[in-house]
């Protein structure tokens, strides 16, 4: 691959989104071919899980990781505006989740060792060059989302990101070893969080 994948993880309201972004611009700034991306991402199955996350459309939990598994092959696999064959162009893709969220969020209503089998898939097409997990607490997350937004999904209340920032961790523990991911304090300034990850991309520029 000529490209480098960068994927920012977190509890809703983390702050990872916003990073991405004012990476994406800085890199672009530089001259850099950049991709910007999400998961769930904007294409039909993608679509759908934000369908069932707003309560549209009701699908039970299983149906729910099914589905993330299929729309996570289809954003690496697309033959329009896969990650592969951005990072064949040369682009540094900078995705918005991974497979780490599913194992966080899905591994709340089913066994995290069964999430990461039905992903493995994509984790054998493509492991990212760094995971960077901006980290904060629940509650904190919460009182940003309550100050940001005037909706909610199925998985933003405080006892499910709870579980999920646990899971999160206990997720990070089972990766493999080879694998680099990096976790930085969300809580601290946007800028200061900004800088330490330029810092950290250098080793992989």
């Amino acid at each position: 691959m000529d490209g480098v994948f960068i994927v920012f993880e977190g509890i809703d309201g983390s702050g990872k989104s916003t990073q991405a972004r004012i990476l994406a611009e800085n890199l672009r700034e530089k001259g850099q071919k950049v991709h910007l991306t999400c998961e769930p991402t904007n294409g039909p199955v993608g679509s759908l899980i934000r369908n069932i996350f707003s309560g549209r459309i009701q699908a039970d939990h299983k149906t729910i990781a099914g589905l993330f598994v299929a729309d996570r092959l289809d954003h690496l696999l697309n033959p329009v505006d896969g990650i592969l064959g951005k990072l064949r162009e040369g682009y540094t893709v900078i995705s918005d989740r991974y497979c780490l969220s599913s194992y966080a969020y899905q591994g709340t209503h089913m066994p995290m060792d069964w999430v990461i089998m039905a992903n493995s898939q994509s984790t054998q097409l493509l492991k990212p060059h760094i995971h960077i997990f901006i980290d904060i607490d629940p509650r904190e997350s919460i009182r940003r989302m309550k100050k940001g937004r005037s909706t909610s999904d199925m998985y933003e209340n405080l006892e499910n990101l709870e579980k999920v920032r646990d899971n999160y961790l206990l997720a990070i523990e089972k990766m493999n070893p080879t694998e680099r991911i990096e976790k930085i304090d969300g809580q601290l300034p946007v800028d200061e969080i900004s800088e330490k990850i330029r810092n950290l991309l250098r080793s992989i520029a």
